[in-house]
């Protein structure tokens, strides 16, 4: 916002961008860009300023490779087995409709999920994982160097729709490797998201998915011992207690930004509110036990809370590996991916948990009519096995996806389109990036001819390549 008078922490450089993409000591320094001279009721104007939160959210559970939609989704157990693949399927609440047999509790809760197996993700690669992320048919970084720039769907919504408490990020994140995330993009960095994983306690993981027995971090939020946090909103003291970061303030480039993000990182910092929803010992030990002690599963409860304390958009980063992704199922002779049986085998009753636990808690605690829940990755994978000289496994195939999506107050208990005999083709009822995109926003209340510009004012739409709600939600 102008200011008549000069700000009071002008040494800290806060009218230039950056995100909250930071370390303990960054958030801080976030934090003291905008605690001179605001005053509750102001940051309340300033949040209130141009657009309206809904209580509306979504999570993303983004499946990093690319799922099988034969071997989850969409089975076609008449089909000869080099086709079909190792697994048998199971019948669901929804006559007719089958999926996998290691998702028997998705298959009994079928009819609060709606599984969409007509995505048409032709433009789609990874590494980074962008296209179905953005919902720009460009952004695919292997072919076009531009695709950095293009914002994340969840970095509109953070532009349009904002947070839904003004002390939360509007954007979080549980990021296994920075190719796995659209970012903030032409918006600039303020709209990249809140790691929410460097600021949390959790279990860690190896490349493979065996738990290490050790903890992250989670010191994002521990100020130094010697500023208490009664003092974060004294200036004299503030300046007394920090002058000595003022040296390396303007070299280090950390503080670009935080103009916009400076009056979360002080709610953050002093309210508590998103610290406390990051940890897990403040939940009750019933409810942490039914989600289990699984990272990813963690990560959901934690999604979950983040929702409570007011944050729109949170994306859980469901990989182990840092390359392209988990899912990325090419074959048992191709470590760390693995094939279908031993490499997807594993990972699909850990999903089938996760995703019914978090839907149903959300139900149990009246949050699923408020937040969409979207499960999918960036493409399918080939109707045929043995792809790269392996026994069993699924090279990439992005003429065709299935994905999940439950609650938002849509109208759930369905399948929308179909594929052909195989698995590999659209049948019926093609479905864009941009109609999953025109969907997010539409449950957000974003107006769908929305524009925004570039750094060098350059108009641009909020839907690119275009797109539609999924009308049968609605």
């Amino acid at each position: 916002m102008p200011h008549a008078h000069p700000h009071a922490f002008g040494f800290l450089n806060a009218r230039t961008r950056e995100g909250l993409t930071l370390s303990r000591r960054g958030l801080l320094k976030a934090g003291l860009a905008g605690v001179g001279g605001l005053t509750l009721p102001q940051l309340l104007r300033a949040r209130e300023a141009g657009r309206a939160a809904t209580g509306k959210s979504v999570i993303l559970l983004w499946m990093a490779g690319g799922p099988s939609q034969i071997d989850t989704l969409d089975p076609k157990p008449d089909r000869p087995p080099e086709n079909r693949g190792p697994f048998g399927v199971t019948r669901t609440r929804l006559p007719g409709v089958l999926v996998c047999e290691h998702l028997p509790k998705l298959a009994a809760a079928l009819d609060r999920f709606t599984v969409v197996r007509s995505v048409d993700c032709r433009h789609s690669n990874h590494e980074p994982n962008t296209v179905m992320q953005t919902a720009n048919l460009k952004a695919e970084a292997r072919t076009n160097p531009e695709t950095r720039h293009y914002p994340a769907i969840a970095s509109l919504v953070a532009k349009f729709h904002g947070p839904n408490h003004p002390a939360a990020p509007a954007y979080a994140a549980f990021m296994r490797s920075r190719s796995h995330l659209a970012f903030g993009g032409y918006l600039g960095r303020g709209y990249d998201p809140f790691l929410a994983n460097e600021a949390a306690r959790l279990p860690v993981y190896d490349l493979v998915g065996n738990d290490t027995g050790q903890l992250s971090g989670g010191k994002m939020f521990e100020l130094p011992a010697d500023v208490p946090p009664d003092r974060m909103g004294d200036r004299r003291g503030l300046l007394q207690n920090f002058d000595r970061l003022r040296a390396d303030l303007d070299a280090s480039g950390a503080m670009a930004g935080m103009d916009r993000f400076g009056q979360q990182a002080v709610g953050m910092l002093t309210g508590g509110r998103v610290r406390d929803a990051l940890d897990l010992t403040k939940e009750p030990a019933a409810t942490r036990e039914k989600y289990g002690k699984h990272l990813w599963c963690q990560q959901a409860l934690l999604a979950r809370r983040l929702v409570e304390a007011g944050t729109a958009f949170v994306t859980l980063d469901l990989s182990y590996h840092t390359a392209s992704g988990t899912w990325d199922t090419h074959g048992d002779n191709i470590p760390p991916y693995g094939g279908i049986r031993k490499g997807l085998g594993p990972l699909l009753p850990l999903f089938d948990h996760l995703v019914t636990k978090l839907v149903g808690d959300l139900e149990q605690r009246r949050l699923l009519d408020q937040t969409l829940v979207v499960a999918m990755g960036e493409f399918g994978r080939t109707p045929q096995l043995g792809t790269q000289g392996s026994t069993d496994g699924r090279n990439h195939w992005p003429y065709v996806m299935s994905v999940l999506l439950a609650g938002g107050g849509l109208k759930h208990g369905r399948v929308i389109g179909s594929t052909e005999k195989d698995g590999g083709q659209i049948s019926e009822r093609p479905v864009s990036p941009g109609d999953l995109a025109a969907t997010v926003y539409r449950h957000f209340g974003v107006p769908l001819d929305a524009t925004y510009t570039d750094p060098t004012n350059r108009t641009l739409n909020l839907l690119p390549d275009g797109g539609d709600p999924i009308k049968e939600l609605f």
